[in-house]
């Protein structure tokens, strides 16, 4: 039997259950969550920066490679991660960063009406 992990995407109201290590871009594309991916997932952009705001301790530990490319997001926090690194380990609750939302516009322009109103604008 696998565990579950839930993911609460705040801002779009979404929730999705996944595999115990999926990662938060992997689940975000899973239900159609408007996070940006500009390098497909292989930690060499900042575009899938999210917020975890309950949490944080069932996500992976961040590793060197995701720090530098924190480094170059916006608005960092405490609580940033990026999509594609961080893993979950049990129940969490994400914000999508403005950074990736803008990013998932610029990658999905027919997409752009629906992704808005998921997020209520």
């Amino acid at each position: 039997e696998v565990d579950m992990a839930k993911i609460r995407f705040i801002k779009e109201n979404l929730t999705v259950e996944v595999p115990d290590g999926t990662t938060i871009l992997k689940a975000a594309k899973s239900i159609g969550a408007p996070q940006g991916d500009r390098c497909g997932g292989v930690c060499a952009c900042s575009t899938c920066h999210v917020y975890v705001l309950e949490g944080f301790n069932n996500t992976s530990e961040i590793e060197d490679e995701e720090f530098d490319i924190l480094d170059k997001a916006f608005d960092v926090r405490s609580t940033s991660r990026l999509g594609c690194q961080a893993k979950v380990h049990g129940d969490i609750a994400v914000e999508i960063s403005d950074e990736s939302f803008q990013a998932f516009l610029d990658e999905h322009p027919n997409d752009k009406e629906a992704a808005h109103k998921l997020r209520g604008k």
